[in-house]
Order: C-alpha cells, then sequence, then structure tokens
C-alpha cells in the first residue's frame, strides 16, 4: 500500500518514519524552506527554528504521555540518522506557589512519576542565578530527559531515517487532493501523484488541503532573538529552559544556542494576546511581515525583567504560528476513506512530534489507536 504524507515538518516527518518501520511504501511531500520569507509564493512551516523545549512535565495526561513516548525516542532516531538534535540540560518551571497552573504541573509530576526537584526562595535564587524570581516562586525542575532539541535537524533526522527504511521524499508544495475509488489523485508542484491513502500534516495549512475544513484554530506568533556574545554564553552554559506559568500568559526562555546567521541568540516567547489568522492569505501574509515589532517588545521587557543581568548584544524578531483545536489536543483522525489528518493541538507539538507521527501512522494504516489516547485525551 503506497500511503502519502503531506507535509515534511515535525510531525509528517516522523509519520513518514513510523510507516516505513511498518512496512508502507512511503512518500513524504513537502516544500523545504523558504529562502527568502518576505517574497516567498508557497507554503510555510513551523519548524524553522534552532531550539524548542522538550519536557515531560505537564499538567495534561496525553500531552505528558506522549512527549514521554518521543523522548524515550529521541536517542534511536539519532542513532538511526546520525544527525543529533537533543540536548539535555534540564528544564525549569516556575511560578507563584500555591497558584493552580504550578500546582496542577506538580501533581502531574507525581501523577506520572516524573522526577523532579522542587526548589523555593534562596535554594532557587542558588540554583539558577541567571534568573530572577520573587520571593513566592515554587521552581520545579525536571534534570533528566529534558533540554531543548533543534526542531530543523530532527526533521532532517527524521527525514533520513525514512529514506534509509525505503521512504521516498519528494520536495514540492502540494495543490490539491482528489479522492477517487481506486486511491488519491495529488497535485504537485513536482506534477501528479498519486496514493491508496494520503495523511495530511500540514499544520496550519492542513484545511486547504482537506475535502471539508476542521475547527482549526490558528495564531500568529513572534519570538525575541537577543543576540549574547562569549562572555554570556560562558555564564549561561548551563542555563536550562524556563517556563514561567502565570494566570494570563506563559512566557518561555531558551539558553543561547547558535543560529545559521552565526551568531548565538537566547530566545524568549509568550504573546500576550492570540491574533488568530482566518486564512491562507492571512497566514502567508503574516509570515512575510516578519513578525509583530510591538509583541517583539513586549518580549524585551519580560526577558529583561526575569534576567536583569543580560548583556544583549542585538536582538531581532521571528514570525511563527500555532495551530489549535478547540480541546488543545491533535486531531488524528480519518476525514474520509483514504484521507487522514494528524494536525492540530496547541504549542507542545514540537516535543512530542515523533509519538504524534506514530499515531497519525496508525490512523493513515486504518490501525486502531492504543487504549491509552482515548483514557488520557479525556482527562
Amino acid at each position: 500500500m503506497v500511503i502519502a504524507v503531506i507535509g515534511k515538518g515535525m510531525i509528517g516527518a516522523a509519520a513518514a518514519r513510523h510507516l516505513a518501520l511498518m512496512g508502507e511504501d512511503v512518500l513524504l511531500i513537502g516544500p523545504d524552506e523558504p529562502q527568502d520569507y518576505a517574497n516567498h509564493p508557497g507554503v510555510f512551516a513551523s519548524h524553522y527554528d534552532e531550539a524548542r523545549i522538550t519536557r515531560s512535565l505537564d499538567p495534561y495526561p496525553f500531552w505528558s504521555r506522549v512527549s514521554r513516548e518521543s523522548i524515550a525516542r529521541y536517542s534511536e532516531l539519532e542513532r538511526a540518522s546520525g544527525i543529533g538534535f537533543f540536548t539535555e540540560t534540564g528544564l525549569l518551571m516556575a511560578g507563584p506557589d500555591h497558584t493552580p497552573l504550578i500546582r496542577a504541573v506538580e501533581r502531574g509530576a507525581q501523577r506520572d512519576n516524573i522526577h523532579c526537584e522542587a526548589l523555593r526562595g534562596q535554594a532557587l535564587q542558588r540554583r539558577f542565578p541567571y534568573f530572577q524570581f520573587s520571593s513566592d516562586t515554587l521552581g520545579l525542575f525536571e534534570p533528566r530527559g529534558a533540554g531543548h532539541i533543534n526542531p530543523r535537524l530532527m526533521v532532517r533526522a527524521q527525514g533520513v531515517a525514512a529514506q534509509k527504511l525505503g521512504a521516498h521524499v519528494i520536495t514540492a508544495m502540494v495543490t490539491g487532493l482528489r479522492e477517487t475509488a481506486d486511491g488519491v489523485e495529488i497535485d504537485s508542484t513536482a506534477g501528479h501523484l498519486s496514493a491508496d491513502q494520503v495523511l495530511v500534516a500540514a499544520g496550519g495549512f492542513t484545511n486547504e488541503l482537506l475535502p471539508e475544513p476542521l475547527p482549526l484554530h490558528v495564531y500568529a506568533r513572534t519570538v525575541l532573538l537577543a543576540e549574547v556574545a562569549a562572555p554570556e554564553q560562558d555564564r549561561l552554559r548551563e542555563m536550562p529552559p524556563l517556563i514561567y506559568l502565570e494566570p494570563d500568559n506563559d512566557p518561555y526562555l531558551l539558553p543561547p544556542v547558535a543560529y545559521p546567521d552565526g551568531r548565538v541568540y537566547l530566545k524568549i516567547g509568550g504573546d500576550p494576546v492570540d491574533l488568530e489568522l482566518p486564512g491562507e492569505a492571512e497566514r502567508r501574509a503574516w509570515f512575510r511581515s516578519g513578525g509583530d515589532p510591538e509583541i517583539g517588545d513586549h518580549l524585551l521587557a519580560r526577558l529583561q525583567e526575569r534576567m536583569p543581568d543580560l548583556a544583549i548584544a542585538s536582538t531581532k524578531i521571528a514570525p511563527c504560528i500555532t495551530t489549535f483545536t478547540n480541546s488543545i489536543q491533535p486531531m488524528l483522525q480519518r476525514q474520509s476513506d483514504r484521507i487522514s489528518v494528524a494536525t492540530g493541538g496547541s504549542g507542545r507539538g514540537a516535543k512530542c512530534s515523533d509519538e504524534l507521527g506514530r499515531l497519525g501512522a496508525l490512523v493513515a494504516r486504518g490501525a486502531a489507536l492504543p487504549d491509552w489516547v482515548a483514557e488520557t485525551r479525556g482527562s
């Protein structure tokens, strides 16, 4: 059976590898990263970055489970592809003590038997001197199996491993699908293709390909990249990613990482408002815009609040999008007899993309999802 996976991003590339592992004949179809955002005529993806947080800690049982399943296979994927993408620095989640958000994370750690250290007051400040916290902060530090992944390299690793297993990677943009009695006809910029089954894993552009649109909400996101020079890089060498939990926003920080322009940046994200992008034209325009400078100013202020001693050489902003479902859980389902979908959920998808891809592969094959999926998704 030929199964085409449309979208060679984090979930799609993972699905292709797992389908190949399952013995299927796989086509992985998607465009490369745009070289010129401002003038790019095609679709965009959300993995054009050098660092995303990875962790098991999560108040939601489903997201914790898919993260743990994915993280457990990181080393296997690195060996299979020869590409390293995971940096195990540990992960710090923090927030005002006795508030529902941080307490829910603490309960989640106990529920899933995830080892983490609880730190408060001076103990928290001594352990992580580069951050500034109020005295009533509770910090939960997950030291093992957590840190950050390079999403570009992880996608590349999935593609290389899939190809070694016999998958065919086609660099092209899909422009249309037609389901027939015998299969699915695929129109693409590389020509006409055919498959018995199709799995659409196209992120924020998923609905442009499906026969019936799904209730997906795509939001604009801006991140700020703060350049740090060599002395600061040395001082922050052991800095873990930080997620700070607040009632209205969850700003997050990633440690200094080298980017393709040759500079080293510390990243902060966490838009204070949700700007929905209702259609394909709005999403393409958003990426071409380069991001929102006002959000960039907001993020810079938050960074300076959390790391007042940070020496910043320069800053720049970058655009991204996040695809949400009404349940904040991914859609892993059949759309028709021959078309399936694996997409959406929330901003948690990068760290657990390998397991989301595996579950999408099961759906595309017509196989049942594991019992734990239904058991945890309602929690």
